[in-house]
């Protein structure tokens, strides 16, 4: 299987289209993962230099974001925005969009609604849309979002399980059956380690961090190799460790404990050795 590696721009804000895309591919990625401001601008600009830059790098891999800002909203408001926001992700045509959906306080139905607009768009649009694990979401845990597959069986999932260790305050060790369920779900994977009380470890290549980055790698590795199973030549990684304040700092400094950039860049290179399936 041919694993394709994307930068994400989270933590380059304010960092121009131009410089951010050749930064990217002069440190080896495939791609980029971007949740775009809102700057008409700068999407522009991103598309344009894109589009440059596919002229001799034909298959760079464009994954948009839908994240919403937080508002005081009605589960139809929030409905409407998302729509509108998907379908503006839509026109930009990215390879795919992963998307922060639905609410952990919704319930069941609302959140539903939530996966039917995205659903929807995707089937009529042809762009995938993947709905990242993540806190805060309708996929907050791994055994709530069992009802949702049993719902949307043919639902698509960013696996970042990184969320799902901090809300259970586990290694997910008495999790493995839900796990076993859901990861023949997963199509695109954020490959950040965290642990039982932050999704984000300081540094992953620490070794006191070594049971947690083995605990992910295998994880991954079984991503990969269920989705090999089922009959896809290519998958996609992005590294996502995060700026400060998922970033650990020091007390006081605020200075943070590692290097966001070269971390994902040493996480990428990690895996281009060691998760070949």
């Amino acid at each position: 299987m041919e694993i394709r590696y994307a930068c994400s721009y989270w933590g380059q804000e304010g960092v121009s289209p131009s410089l951010f895309l050749s930064r990217v591919i002069e440190a080896g990625f495939d791609g980029v993962e971007i949740n775009f401001p809102s700057d008409e601008k700068f999407v522009t600009d991103f598309q344009s230099t894109l589009d440059a830059l596919r002229s001799s790098h034909h298959d760079v891999v464009f994954i948009a974001q839908q994240v919403l800002e937080q508002a005081n909203e009605s589960v139809d408001e929030y409905l409407w925005r998302m729509k509108k926001r998907l379908a503006y992700l839509v026109a930009l045509k990215p390879d795919f969009i992963n998307s922060h959906t639905g609410k952990d306080y919704f319930s069941f139905d609302d959140n539903c609604r939530a996966i039917e607009v995205a659903e929807s768009l995707a089937l009529s649009s042809g762009v995938p849309i993947y709905h990242e694990t993540h806190r805060g979401r309708f996929t907050f845990h791994a055994a709530s979002l069992l009802a949702y597959l049993d719902r949307f069986p043919n639902l698509k999932l960013t696996g970042d399980f990184s969320h799902w260790c901090t809300v259970s305050e586990s290694l997910l060790q008495d999790q493995g059956d839900a796990l076993t369920r859901i990861i023949p779900h997963v199509h695109h994977i954020h490959a950040r380690v965290g642990y039982e009380h932050s999704p984000q470890v300081n540094d992953p290549f620490a070794p006191e961090w070594k049971e947690h980055m083995d605990a992910f790698v295998s994880w991954w590795r079984q991503i990969l190799i269920t989705r090999a199973q089922s009959g896809d030549s290519v998958m996609t990684v992005t590294p996502e460790f995060g700026p400060v304040p998922y970033m650990p700092t020091m007390p006081y400094s605020q200075k943070p404990l590692a290097d966001q950039w070269l971390t994902n860049v040493h996480m990428k290179n990690y895996l281009q050795q060691n998760l070949q399936v």
